[in-house]
């Protein structure tokens, strides 16, 4: 079976998307630019005992995603604990919604945003009542 062991997130400028992620999901992360041959920051999202993966941050080799653009890659979701506060911050931070907030009934909240690079990404809270 071919399970996802890894991520990496295309940015144009390393250190405005260090901040981002960090700021918004206490990602934490490693250089590792010398075994990639450029700008790469391994991002650790989480401890051992939790569920999902790690990933990178690496330097974009080509032209960012046009807006309005539909998706012609991968969207990583990231599980939080209060979307509405998430949100606000992602916001904060230089992201922008590309889906508001909408439920999926009985399950969660779930949206989508444009993080500092162009990039789009989704975010999910798990609510039993969300309808």
């Amino acid at each position: 079976m071919g399970r996802i062991v890894h991520f990496e997130i295309h940015v144009d400028d390393m250190d405005r998307a260090v901040k981002f992620y960090g700021e918004v999901f206490d990602w934490k992360f490693e250089d590792w630019s010398e075994f990639a041959g450029m700008p790469y920051m391994g991002a650790v999202t989480g401890g051992e005992d939790q569920p999902g993966i790690n990933g990178a941050l690496m330097q974009r080799q080509g032209p960012p995603p046009e807006s309005g653009q539909p998706m012609n890659g991968y969207a990583c979701t990231m599980g939080v604990g209060d979307y509405d506060s998430t949100e606000a911050r992602i916001l904060e931070l230089g992201g922008s919604v590309a889906m508001p907030k909408y439920a999926l009934p009985g399950m969660a909240w779930q949206g989508y945003y444009k993080d500092t690079e162009g990039n789009i990404f989704g975010i999910h809270q798990p609510d039993e009542n969300a309808k």
